[in-house]
Parts: structure tokens; C-alpha cells; sequence
């Protein structure tokens, strides 16, 4: 039986709650009861959910699941996307109410309310009509987090074409593949955007994947520095709404993702407007020009909902304590977590220096493919745990399952699956649905399941594991990258590490470690006492069988723009290979740095 098959071990335990504040509970969008109705009638949930939306016709039939894995939610339904999201609010008297703060790299700033928004969408919609792109046509968006990007989107859904939104920090191959594999009619750009301080070239990009793609007519240029929809559509605004206990009203929201990924499909553009809710959207990095730049945001903007990345977290953890403590976050009421497990400690950080040990921590579960969040504790319900994804929220049949497609009882570990289909999940592969039947539906008979392992606590809570692509075998036990990174950063002197399996003779696989110090760990933090103490740190928090071989200090780690930790190529460096492509890298100089180490590195024998 390959690794992959097998169920996962369950080794970190975590005792930690934290209740729901009770003004905040008091005054929850969504209350407990929530779970017992969606479960005693789920269509009837989702039905009732969809009223959250303007329909043009009603929809005779909330779910065909006729011909599985091929879902038609709303079946005869019919809306417009841009309608919701923009016009009816204006329709309805809220014109005036900010859509947008936008904020750039270099200071620049601009606010657009929902009547700007219309009108910069109606003008897009009709430049792109004028340029032949008609209803079906594919439209390729390729910009920097300008406003330009949600107004593009959003004109593309009024006028019934298919927006592929590619990330602005791609290359001009990976922006020609896209191109391809949609048939774009239409590239959307700008002249240039700003990171760290730089302009970039986008158009000169641009131009060079343009070369090799026939399909393209047009190419719309901004200047910067001079089919069913309303399934996911109801999912994103139920969950932006349950899941931050959005007042719209009130609230300032700020998801600090790129648009360019489907955080930001979901919880920047489509979401949030559809509630009609304020947001901010910021251009550069977090270190532009001082490493307070989204503390300072925050405090600007008065921002009560901050929806981030454990990545970025364990940045901060590593930058210190003082940082954030400079600027005033009182604003802030909901702290939300996305695009990877967050480590206990991490969960503690940024609730204590970022929440003031006051505001819930929504540690969220999604993919791509599932379209908007599944799994989240509710910030007026849920007993949060540190790290833990806790239950699938009301309407979603997720479940945790052996290699057998059974459920694992609490306590066990295994892949994450869900069981029933969902408003906001992928219908197909574009042109290709027996890959989308192989690829989500094949391994386990009737289930959904997209590569991630999972645990139930005692309690059967959730927890995510990672992919089960990382996960270790070692001696015979498959062991979770996620919980050894989890307990490393535990350690008081550690701000960020990244675990892979090399192999080894005697084990199959060992662990190896990467691990960043924090900025004031202070004392001899590459000295082989440091090393030792974590590594009897591990085997004291989740036993001796998970005690890493070898462990490297070092200064970064290799991370895509998005911030991925790139494990294939720590594998590379821990297997003593050449080390794989960089060209995704943010800084692909750290490559360098970290196999410069290691030779000096150590192993535990």
C-alpha cells in the first residue's frame, strides 16, 4: 500500500479555547441553530440562502443531481453577477457608500463608491463590446491590484463573457499558457504596476505572450503609472456574511490577497459586493516602504475584518512584536485565516498582537475547486482551537475518511472529502470533463476529493493536514508536514519553518527541517545546542518517531509571489539534488542562500 493510501497519524495535540466574545455572539449573523436546520433539510438551507441575491427569473429546481459528479444548482434561474454587485445597491439608495478604498504602493490613494463602481463598469462593458467581445467569449485579465482589476471582472460578468483572471506576478509563458487554454479573445493589462518600490513592465510582458497566441484580437491597455453563476455567486456572499459576521453597514473589510488567485475572486470582488459591504484593496507588499506599511492600512482605514495568510502571520512573528504594537488596531473585531493551515502559535500571535486577545480567529478551509469556504469556525458560535479548522459550516457535508472512503472515528486521521455536492463548487475542467471526473471524483466512489489530509480530534473537530503529496513515511508511519512545522514554530525562538522527507536507508523517509529563528530570539540560534533543543522539542511535543534527522537555520524560505512554501525544491536541497526550476519564485536568490548551508547542516544520527 503506497503512502498515499494510508491513514494519517495523529500526533499534535492542542487543549487551547478561545469562546466567542459575548457582545459579538450576542449580536451573530448566524447563530448555533444554523447547523441543526441545514442538516435537517440542506436544499431548503440553500434555497433560502439564495434569496440573498436579485434574480431576474426565479430558478424551478435548487439542485439537479441527476448525472453526478455534474451539478446544476438554481436550475432555470437567472441573474446577472454585475447587477448584484453593483446596481441593485444603487437602485436601493446606497450609491454613496465606499465599494472600495484603495490604497497603492507608493501612497497614492483612491475611493470608489457604488455609483463610481457602476460607472466604471458600464464603460468597461462597453469598451469590451466595442472591441467584438460578445456573451460566451474568454477575456484574459492581467493587472496589479488596481481598481481596474475588480471593474474588468465585473464588466466581463455584465456583458456575459468569461473572465480568466491570471496572476500580475506570472511570466509571459505562464500568462501565453493561460491565453491558450481559455482561447482568450481579449488580453486586459496595464503599463506597469508597483512592487517594492519598482514599476513593472506588464505590458512589455504583455506583448511577448500576445506574440505566440493566435486567438487574441485586442489588447486593452490601463495606465498605472502614467454559464451558472449564481451558485457560487449565493455561497460567496452567505459565507463573507456568516462566516466575518459582516454588518455591512459598519464593518471595513479588508482581504489582503491578490486578485489574481481565488481568495480574491471570491473575497474581494464577488463576496463582498454582493453584500454590499466596504473594502480596502492594497497594491504592494507588506514591507513597502517599512514592514508597518499593513498596520498602518489598518489604522487608516479604520478596518474591523482583516482576512489574511498564515504565511504572512509567521512573517510578522519573525519581524517581532514592536511592529504592530506602533500602530492603533483597535478597529479591528474579526481576524480571519486562509490558503494553508495556520500553526498553533501563529493562531496565538496574531490573535494577541494583532487582536488584542479580544477578537475571534476564523482559521478557514477551502479550495480553488470548492469555489468559497467549507469548512470555518463561526466567530459568534464556535469555541475556537488553535489550528483547527473545526466544522464544516451549515450546508456542507464535508467528513474525513480512511483509504477505504470511511469515516474516521474522533481521534483518527485521514483525506478530506466531501460528501454532498455545494452551491460554489466546479462543475467541470474547461473542455475537459473526464480529466474533471478523475481528477476529484475517481478515488474514492461518490466523493469529492482534492488532495488534502485531515484529522478529527477528539472532540471531531477538523483539522487540516496539508496535502497528502507532503506527507512522510517514516518507519512505517505516515506523518504530516503540518504537524512538525506546527510543533517547531511552537518553540518560542521560531517564527517560521518548513518540513519535507528525504530519503534514508534505515527509516524509508527522514525529516528535515528548515527553520527560521525569530527576530529577537537573540543567543547562538545556528549552534548545534539550538539544534538539539528543537529537535528534543519535537520529540517531547508529538513523540520520538517524529524528531527530525536534520535541521537548517536559515534566513528565507522559497516562496511563489502568493506566498507557497516551494517544499519541492527544500526536497531538492534535503536530497542533495540539483535544485529544480525558480523562476516562480518571489526571490529566487534564496535558493542560494539555503544551499550554501548545507554542508555545514548536520544530521542527527
Amino acid at each position: 500500500m503506497s503512502q498515499s493510501q494510508e491513514t494519517l497519524s495523529n500526533l499534535l495535540q492542542e487543549t487551547r479555547r478561545f469562546a466567542p466574545p459575548a457582545d459579538l455572539a450576542a449580536s451573530a449573523n448566524v447563530k448555533a441553530d444554523a447547523y441543526e436546520q441545514a442538516a435537517e433539510d440542506s436544499l431548503g438551507f440553500w434555497a433560502e440562502q439564495a434569496e440573498r441575491l436579485t434574480w431576474t427569473k426565479r430558478w424551478d429546481e435548487v439542485l439537479d443531481w441527476s448525472n453526478p459528479p455534474f451539478a446544476k444548482w438554481y436550475v432555470g434561474g437567472e441573474l446577472n453577477v454585475a447587477y448584484n454587485c453593483v446596481d441593485r445597491h444603487v437602485e436601493a439608495g446606497r450609491g454613496a457608500k465606499v465599494a472600495y478604498h484603495w490604497e497603492g504602493e507608493p501612497g497614492d490613494t483612491r475611493t470608489l463608491t457604488y455609483a463610481d463602481l457602476q460607472r466604471e463598469v458600464n464603460k468597461t462593458a462597453n469598451a469590451l463590446l466595442e472591441l467584438g467581445v460578445r456573451k460566451g467569449d474568454r477575456v484574459a485579465i492581467y493587472l496589479p491590484m488596481i481598481p481596474e482589476l475588480p471593474i474588468s471582472m465585473l464588466a466581463c460578468a455584465r456583458i456575459g463573457a468569461t473572465h480568466s483572471v491570471v496572476f500580475g506576478g506570472f511570466s509571459s509563458e505562464a500568462l501565453r499558457t493561460r491565453i491558450d487554454d481559455a482561447q482568450a479573445k481579449l488580453v486586459i493589462t496595464a503599463d506597469g504596476g508597483f512592487r517594492r518600490g519598482k514599476p513593472s513592465d506588464l505590458k512589455g510582458i504583455v506583448d511577448e505572450a500576445v506574440a505566440q497566441t493566435p486567438t487574441i484580437e485586442h489588447v486593452l491597455v490601463v495606465r498605472r503609472t502614467g454559464e451558472q453563476v449564481g451558485g457560487y455567486l449565493t455561497q460567496c456572499a452567505y459565507t463573507h456574511w456568516a462566516v466575518f459576521d459582516l454588518k455591512p453597514e459598519t464593518d471595513v473589510y479588508w482581504c489582503s490577497a491578490d486578485i489574481g488567485w481565488v481568495t480574491g475572486h471570491s473575497y474581494i470582488v464577488y463576496g463582498p459586493l454582493a453584500n454590499g459591504s466596504t473594502s480596502v484593496i492594497y497594491e504592494g507588499t507588506p514591507d513597502t516602504p517599512n514592514r508597518g506599511r499593513w498596520w498602518d492600512v489598518i489604522q487608516k482605514y479604520k478596518v474591523s475584518i482583516f482576512y489574511t495568510a498564515p504565511t504572512a502571520i509567521r512573517t510578522f512573528m519573525k519581524w517581532g512584536d514592536d511592529i504592530p504594537a506602533q500602530y492603533d488596531l483597535s478597529s479591528l473585531r474579526v481576524l480571519g485565516s486562509v490558503g494553508e493551515p495556520i500553526n498553533p502559535e501563529a493562531y496565538i500571535w496574531y490573535r494577541k498582537n494583532i487582536g488584542a486577545d479580544r477578537t475571534p480567529v476564523v482559521d478557514t478551509w477551502w479550495q480553488t475547486e470548492t469555489g468559497a469556504i467549507m469548512i470555518s469556525p463561526l466567530p459568534g458560535v464556535t469555541a475556537a482551537k488553535p489550528g483547527a479548522a473545526m466544522r464544516p459550516l451549515p450546508g456542507i457535508a464535508a467528513d474525513v475518511v480512511d483509504d477505504q472512503g470511511r469515516s474516521v472515528p474522533n481521534g483518527g486521521g485521514g483525506f478530506m472529502v466531501v460528501r454532498e455536492p455545494w452551491p460554489g463548487m466546479l462543475r467541470t475542467i474547461w473542455g475537459d470533463d473526464e480529466r474533471y471526473v478523475k481528477t476529484y471524483w475517481s478515488r474514492f466512489e461518490g466523493l469529492y476529493f482534492a488532495g488534502d489530509g485531515a484529522k478529527k480530534d477528539e472532540d471531531g473537530d477538523m483539522w487540516l493536514l496539508g496535502r497528502v503529496d507532503d506527507v512522510m513515511l517514516v518507519s512505517g508511519h505516515n506523518i504530516s508536514t503540518t504537524e512538525v512545522e506546527s510543533a517547531l514554530v511552537a518553540h518560542p525562538k521560531v517564527a517560521e519553518s518548513a518540513v519535507v522527507g528525504a530519503t534514508d536507508p534505515v527509516t524509508g523517509q527522514a525529516i528535515v527541517a528548515f527553520v527560521i529563528p525569530r527576530g529577537d530570539a537573540g543567543g547562538d540560534v545556528e549552534g548545534e545546542d539550538f539544534l538539539r533543543e528543537l529537535r528534543e522539542h519535537v520529540s517531547k511535543t508529538l513523540g520520538p518517531i517524529a524528531k527530525p534527522r536534520q535541521i537548517m537555520i536559515v534566513p528565507e524560505l522559497p516562496k511563489t509571489r502568493s506566498g507557497k512554501i516551494m517544499r519541492r525544491l527544500l526536497r531538492d536541497v534535503a536530497e542533495n539534488r540539483s535544485i529544480g526550476d525558480v523562476t516562480t519564485l518571489a526571490d529566487s536568490t534564496v535558493m542560494d542562500l539555503i544551499a550554501e548551508k548545507l554542508p555545514a547542516a548536520k544530521s542527527d544520527d
